[in-house]
């Protein structure tokens, strides 16, 4: 028996120090922690200042709004149970859940969405996406200075009721209302540490399926369940961890080993591998790659110059040979997938073409290009000032540029000079116009052609391009009045034309979302807006 006994000892004591040895985080029966990567450090987790997906995806673990994503991808009611219209389609009456309620246990009112919408909309905020109240009466007056913010056509009509009065019918309003913009605030809260509230777990008090528990800044950000929703029974992971990461070796490295079991951003070449592995999943997405010219900035205040820099660039050679992820050359910026009058054709297809990809048409482009690089007085790119190429490192973002930069080195004789920065730090960058081009991509935040078209109005917080033209900001702001189906959709139709012919951008591709994904992960809803949702997700073991 002593034998038998010492031998169970040393048993015991050589596995634990096995167990010991091995870092990669374990899942058990009882612990179906999540464990993905999507970005580096995010800029913020503040719901009316965040203007990336990956801070929405973050956003919505800890808030809801009065519509959610369902279990497949489509919009089901959040906080709020039901609502009704008015005849005339433009009186919006949502009732919230009567067990809808805080983190902290405190009910979820009307007052709160208030409260958001208000802040989000208010100037001094200086949200980008302000102009999202501009569907709510008043909404842009407000953001514009001429009215007062109680103006806004929102009010509480009790606790539990909120009503809602539109600038003009929006069939996909409860599109909107599911934006992590939108979700309600605590006022209490935030006006208690306006810049730092949503930095603290302790005062990060949201209403959705999860709340935030610990923030590792360039590591972590972990969600835990929140007891409190009123759906938690139906929240089955318990447990969701956010890893930080920008480097594409390392996030591969990171899936291989277990770290992690959903990743995006792993390297190009790598693509093939995981795909014989079974573990790449390519994944329909609404968005554009474009990158922005600087309108107001030399040498791109010039229309020949963006031009002449659009039309050098080779985009088949960058989606076979730089990306590689199954991703077709943009011709415009709206994507494919979007319903034009009707669904089909969809509007890309209704629109047309604005640049030529096909490969014969490339030598032409060339040509037109230095054409119009010599009209505009920089023949072979003589006289130019420094260009500068500004973009976040890691996710693949520098094969892109050195591939343009390449590009319009041998086409257009013009040195560019890429300049890098982290996430967080690049988006400000970005916004202050610090650079003459910029990476910038934009995802689809509803069904829309709308949610492409508003972002380049003049003074717009997404306009990183500084683009200012009138006659389209006219065409946007008719449309967004316009009851007409026809007629709203023609309106979008000319401000891309308006777009394309003034080259305030080049779009490069429209995306695909390559992600790598654990066999063991099961439940996973992915959005083609850019969301991952994890609430439904376990770990087969």
């Amino acid at each position: 028996m002593k034998r038998i006994l010492a031998l169970i000892i040393t048993l015991v004591t050589f596995a634990t120090v096995l167990s010991g040895c091995d870092s990669t985080p374990k899942t058990s029966g009882t612990e179906q922690v999540i464990r993905a990567t999507i970005a580096s450090e995010p800029k913020t987790l503040d719901p009316s200042l965040n203007n990336a997906v990956d801070g929405g995806n973050y956003i919505l673990c800890a808030f809801e709004g009065l519509t959610t994503l369902g279990k497949d991808g489509t919009i089901v009611a959040g906080s709020a149970e039901k609502w009704e219209t008015s005849d005339d389609g433009l009186v919006w009456t949502f009732h919230i859940r009567k067990d809808a309620k805080w983190s902290d246990g405190k009910d979820v009112t009307a007052q709160d969405f208030v409260y958001s919408w208000k802040r989000l909309v208010d100037p001094a905020t200086a949200a980008d996406y302000a102009y999202y109240i501009y569907f709510i009466k008043n909404g842009e007056k407000i953001n514009a200075g001429e009215a007062d913010a109680n103006t806004l056509g929102v009010r509480a009509v009790d606790e539990k009721t909120l009503e809602v009065t539109l600038e003009s019918p929006c069939q996909f309003f409860t599109e909107i209302v599911a934006f992590p913009a939108l979700v309600p605030l605590r006022e209490d809260i935030v006006s208690a540490n306006k810049d730092k509230w949503a930095l603290n777990p302790s005062t990060y008090i949201g209403n959705g399926p999860y709340k935030l528990t610990g923030w590792e800044h360039d590591s972590k950000i972990t969600f835990e369940k929140n007891e409190n929703y009123w759906d938690k029974n139906n929240v089955i992971a318990p447990k969701i961890e956010w890893y930080l990461m920008n480097d594409q070796n390392a996030i591969l490295s990171a899936f291989k080993n277990g770290q992690v079991l959903y990743a995006k951003n792993i390297p190009t070449d790598e693509l093939a591998a995981e795909k014989q592995a079974g573990n790449l999943r390519i994944l329909p997405i609404l968005g554009t790659y474009y990158i922005d010219f600087v309108n107001n900035k030399p040498p791109f205040d010039n229309v020949k110059v963006r031009k002449a820099f659009s039309l050098a660039i080779d985009r088949n050679y960058l989606v076979e040979n730089v990306k590689k992820g199954g991703e077709t050359p943009a011709t415009a910026f709206v994507p494919y997938g979007i319903a034009d009058v009707n669904p089909e054709p969809d509007f890309r297809t209704t629109g047309g073409d604005y640049i030529s990809v096909k490969p014969e048409d490339y030598e032409k482009n060339v040509a037109e290009a230095k054409r119009l690089l010599a009209e505009a007085g920089y023949p072979n790119g003589q006289g130019l000032p420094k260009i500068t190429f500004g973009l976040n490192s890691g996710a693949g973002h520098e094969p892109v540029a050195e591939a343009l930069q390449q590009m319009w080195k041998e086409n257009l004789g013009v040195e560019v000079e890429i300049l890098a920065q982290e996430w967080n730090v690049f988006q400000q960058s970005r916004k202050d116009g610090v650079y003459n081009i910029n990476r910038n991509g934009w995802i689809g935040d509803y069904m829309d052609p709308s949610t492409f078209m508003d972002i380049f109005t003049t003074g717009n917080g997404q306009n990183n391009a500084k683009y200012s033209n009138p006659k389209y900001d006219e065409l946007i702001s008719s449309a967004r009045k316009e009851t007409d189906p026809t007629k709203r959709i023609q309106m979008f139709h000319d401000a891309e034309k308006l777009l394309m012919d003034d080259a305030a951008i080049a779009p490069l591709y429209f995306y695909t979302e390559p992600v790598v994904v654990s066999p063991k992960l099961q439940g996973i809803v992915n959005s083609k807006l850019g969301f991952v949702i994890f609430k439904w997700a376990s770990i087969k073991q």
